[in-house]
């Protein structure tokens, strides 16, 4: 056979990666507040991209302007484009109709508690919400940081070297108020003895709030102990031996302690006054909610209305004035660069509303799957998987895993990411699948309400087969752990520390 150039001709198929199927992917990852600042840099570098307004005239509609439309359900986002995957085939988005929002009247396009109809918690108890109702607790930063807190009282109260022991120290503590480094280390770094470091450290812990600066819990609790002077030898023993406390082991704490029964029970019941965790009174930044990216609503025909939150993300347009003005009288290079940015801003456009189109239409196929739940509670949720709602809305598995990764959905029960409707099933007499959650809360109930009367796992496993539940001891145990319930023996014996 001879050896030579020749040409042949092959017939191949693949996928390739565009720069456009790119953006439309990792917008489709963004959560609403990531997807705002990721605008607000794309219109400093687009400069024909601006935010709109209803005066101005309306171009591809951002997904600011994106609802479910009028079906309590999700059979208009069927009828719409399939997402990403029209990316993938066409390579570019599907037209369809605008997604414009009626501001006026729209009922709940805000992301803050006083933002709800005034009827929501009225409806929520009409509901059955009981424990699952929805809690606007926020949570703001408290003031001055601990630092700032042990430092006024340390410049006021050391001087010289034992001051430069006490800021390092300050310096050294983590979130919970603990002493991150040992004694040894701190005498190393500044070139001192321990014994030194060991006397501040002591003045330290009695600064406000008692018990900062500990090495260890038993350390916090005796300095608070002290500090209330409480902390004689049989408390001092107690709290040398938490891990019998822990146990709920009585017998081996008198041993220890050398007091009466009762009198255990007493120093039970005062210790759990004392903060285990006094570095966490004073927080350092602002905690930060979960900024909700669906609205689930009641229709007027008491279906459920899935919409986009709206008030995160500004409304795009392209600004055809400043367009035209730029390519007035134009060179070569400035003509170039004005078409580049039209086309990004086109396809950035078609890219924001593929997105909420996709959004919505998962989270539509959700909820009616999961209606149960929006309607009844957690005792009602269905077990589900990705490629359930992949096959019924005709996605690919990934961006159904892509569109529920860290979004939120808020409704009358509360916020919940997208992820929590999925599901592992347990078996259950009537031949359907409870969900997994469902069992875990029907243990929880249980346990918080079995009394005097202690349930084992093995009764636990007879009351849930009685419910309809067809499930093991094991597996019981295993969610019992993943509530972090404690065992019938464990219970009972912090029952019986809490009985005087």
């Amino acid at each position: 056979m001879g050896v030579g150039p020749r040409l042949e001709l092959r017939q191949s198929q693949q996928l390739v990666m565009t720069p456009q199927l790119q953006l439309a992917i990792r917008l489709l990852t963004l959560t609403n507040v990531e997807l705002e600042g990721w605008i607000g840099d794309e219109m400093e570098r687009n400069p024909l991209l601006a935010s709109g307004d209803a005066a101005q005239p309306a171009e591809p509609a951002g997904p600011s302007g994106v609802d479910a439309g009028p079906d309590p359900l999700p059979e208009q986002a069927h009828a719409s484009d399939t997402g990403l995957e029209s990316l993938v085939r066409n390579g570019e988005a599907g037209g369809d109709t605008a997604l414009e929002a009626d501001y006026t009247g729209e009922r709940f396009h805000h992301d803050c508690a006083s933002d709800q109809p005034a009827d929501w918690s009225e409806r929520s108890s009409m509901a059955g919400a009981d424990e699952e109702g929805f809690d606007f607790d926020r949570v703001a930063s408290g003031g001055e940081t601990l630092a700032e807190i042990l430092g006024r009282q340390i410049a006021a109260q050391f001087d010289g070297l034992d001051l430069a022991i006490a800021r390092f120290i300050a310096d050294s503590l983590d979130e919970c108020g603990y002493l991150a480094e040992t004694v040894d280390e701190i005498a190393d770094r500044l070139g001192t003895s321990p014994d030194s470091v060991e006397q501040v450290l002591a003045r330290v812990q009695l600064l406000d709030p008692v018990g900062v600066a500990a090495r260890s819990l038993s350390e916090c609790l005796i300095a608070q102990a002290r500090a209330a002077d409480r902390c004689d030898p049989a408390m001092h023993q107690l709290l040398l031996n938490l891990d019998l406390v822990a146990r709920g082991d009585m017998a081996g704490l008198v041993r220890r302690c050398g007091v009466e029964r009762e009198d255990i029970v007493d120093m039970i019941r005062e210790l759990k006054s004392y903060d285990p965790k006094p570095g966490l009174r004073y927080g350092g930044e602002a905690a930060t909610s979960a900024v909700p990216d669906v609205f689930v609503t009641r229709g007027p025909d008491g279906g459920w209305l899935v919409t986009l939150n709206q008030a995160t993300l500004p409304r795009l347009i392209i600004d055809r004035d400043y367009q035209a003005e730029l390519a007035a009288g134009a060179d070569r290079a400035t003509t170039s660069f004005v078409n580049e940015c039209v086309t990004s801003a086109n396809w950035l456009l078609k890219a924001l509303d593929q997105r909420a189109r996709t959004i919505v239409r998962v989270a539509s196929e959700i909820v009616r799957l999961q209606q149960g739940f929006f309607e009844h509670g957690v005792s009602h949720l269905r077990p589900l998987t990705l490629r359930q709602v992949a096959e019924l809305i005709e996605m690919h598995e990934s961006t159904v895993s892509r569109v529920t990764s860290h979004k939120y959905l808020l409704c009358e029960r509360g916020q919940y990411e997208l992820k929590y409707f999925f599901t592992s099933g347990v078996g259950s007499g009537d031949g359907e699948t409870a969900s997994a959650l469902t069992v875990k809360d029907r243990i929880a109930r249980l346990i918080a309400n079995e009394g005097d009367d202690v349930l084992s796992d093995d009764k636990l496993v007879d009351v849930l087969q009685t419910e309809g539940f067809d499930i093991a001891r094991r597996t019981v145990a295993k969610y019992r752990e993943a509530l972090s319930l404690g065992s019938s023996v464990q219970r009972r014996r912090a029952r019986a520390l809490t009985i005087a």
